[in-house]
C-alpha cells in the first residue's frame, strides 16, 4: 500500500462497463436509434471518445437536436432498445470471482449507477449478485444525469471516513464522483471510456480484473493471503 493510503473499508462499484460488459449493446442500441433519426452511426472507437455524463451531452456529440426532438424522447428510444435486450451482456471476466474474493476478505461493497434503480434490481437478481451488496445505489430515472447527488446522499448515511471507501468505474464522471465524494478511486479499462482518456486523468488504471482484484486486495484492511 502506498505511503499514506488508508485501508479500504467498503467499495462502490460502478456497474455498466465496470462490472456489466456492455459496452457492444450501448453501441447497438444507439445505432437503432441514430438510424431512426437518419444520423451516422457511431463505431465502438468514435463511441469511447466522445461518451460523457450527463448523457445529454454525449446525445449532442451525436448530431441529435434537441430542439427537433426532446433529449427525453430520444433518451427514452435509448433505454427502451437497451432495456429489450438488458439481460444479454455478461459480467466482465473475473468481476464474480473477484466480487466473492474481496467479500471473503471482510471487506464491504455496493453497487452505485446512473441506472435506473429497477432496472439494477432486476439484473441484481438475474445475475445472482444481490446478496453481495450492503447497497443497491440506483436513480429516480433513465435519463443518466449523473450520480454525484445520490453519492453524497449515501456517504452521508455512512460513518466511515471518505478515505477509507474506494470507487471503482470506468468513466472520467467516475473519477469526478469519486473526487467530489473525497472517496479514493480505481478506473478499469474495456468500459465506455477509452484507455487514452482515462490514463490523461489518473494513473490508477487498470486493464483487467486480474489486475485490479490484486490492486484491491492488498488495500483491505485485515486481508490476509
Amino acid at each position: 500500500m502506498e505511503p499514506g493510503a488508508k485501508p479500504i473499508k467498503h467499495i462502490l462499484w460502478d456497474w455498466n462497463g465496470t462490472l456489466l460488459d456492455d459496452l457492444w449493446l450501448s453501441v447497438e442500441a444507439i445505432n437503432v436509434v441514430l438510424d431512426r433519426y437518419h444520423l451516422p452511426r457511431v463505431s465502438i472507437e468514435n463511441y469511447l471518445d466522445i461518451f460523457t455524463f450527463p448523457v445529454k451531452t454525449y446525445y449532442r456529440r451525436l448530431g441529435f437536436d434537441f430542439g427537433k426532438n426532446p433529449f427525453e424522447v430520444v433518451g427514452t428510444e435509448f433505454i427502451r432498445e437497451y432495456t429489450r435486450r438488458m439481460k444479454e451482456p455478461v459480467l466482465r471476466p473475473g468481476a464474480r470471482d473477484c466480487l466473492a474474493r474481496l467479500t471473503r476478505s471482510g471487506v464491504k461493497q455496493s453497487l452505485f449507477s446512473a441506472a435506473k434503480q429497477e432496472m439494477l434490481t432486476e439484473l441484481m437478481e438475474f445475475h445472482e449478485l444481490t446478496s453481495g451488496f450492503e447497497d443497491v445505489i440506483g436513480q429516480d430515472d433513465h435519463y443518466a444525469h449523473g450520480k454525484t447527488d445520490a453519492g453524497l446522499a449515501w456517504l452521508k448515511r455512512q460513518s466511515l471516513d471518505p478515505q477509507s471507501i474506494l470507487f471503482v468505474g470506468d468513466t472520467l464522471h467516475d473519477l469526478d464522483v469519486a473526487r467530489v465524494m473525497g472517496v479514493q478511486h480505481a478506473l478499469i479499462t474495456g468500459g465506455h471510456t477509452s484507455d487514452q482518456r482515462l490514463r490523461a486523468q489518473t494513473s490508477q488504471v487498470f486493464n483487467s480484473f486480474k489486475e485490479l482484484e490484486a490492486w484491491l486486495l492488498a488495500r483491505v484492511n485485515g486481508f490476509s493471503r
